[in-house]
């Protein structure tokens, strides 16, 4: 079964937005650098090879799935970038920016059935009843909460270790 983390840019891997001028992207503040927390998530995913991350930005559908890859720091990272959620996407291509983030990733999850996954953005829109699944940043912070970073820590190895532990089982029977 494939191991998937949905991934959003802006107000996880830097605190903030990110804002585009002509062929370039460049932080909302002068004092943020893009990307500030990817190391933070490649220390995260070190003990999980076998995740993959699947691309849930705006970077992407904007500025196109290889721009974005190429853009992250992290080799690390960047290996482990497959995708995106609207490759494929049964919606029409016009229709998707006005999703909601939580309709993006489970429209990419049906499509792929079956995957084990989880989500870390700064929108919570749509996840109603995958909350469990979600691992919300304030957009100001980032991967910088350590909180944010101790919960992310925890539902990495609640879903996905070998070996899942009864609250994962019990959170995927009532997810159906």
């Amino acid at each position: 079964m494939r191991h998937v983390l949905f991934l959003d840019i802006d107000g996880v891997l830097h605190r903030g937005i990110a804002r585009r001028a002509g062929n370039r992207v460049m932080s909302s503040a002068p004092d943020i650098k893009l990307f500030e927390f990817a190391s933070v998530l490649d220390d995260l995913l070190s003990p999980y090879p076998e995740v993959e991350i699947i691309i849930s930005s705006d970077w992407s559908l904007v500025l196109g799935t290889e721009f974005t890859r190429a853009a992250i720091p992290s080799q690390g990272l960047r290996d482990r970038i497959s995708g995106a959620t609207f490759d494929g996407c049964t919606f029409n291509s016009l229709l998707w920016p006005v999703l909601s983030r939580g309709e993006q990733i489970l429209d990419y999850v049906k499509r792929n059935a079956p995957l084990e996954w989880l989500a870390v953005d700064d929108r919570t829109d749509g996840f109603e009843a995958h909350r469990l699944r979600l691992v919300n940043c304030q957009t100001d912070v980032g991967l910088g909460d350590s909180a944010v970073v101790e919960q992310f820590r925890d539902r990495l190895q609640r879903f996905f270790t070998k070996a899942p532990n009864d609250d994962a089982e019990n959170y995927r029977a009532q997810e159906g």
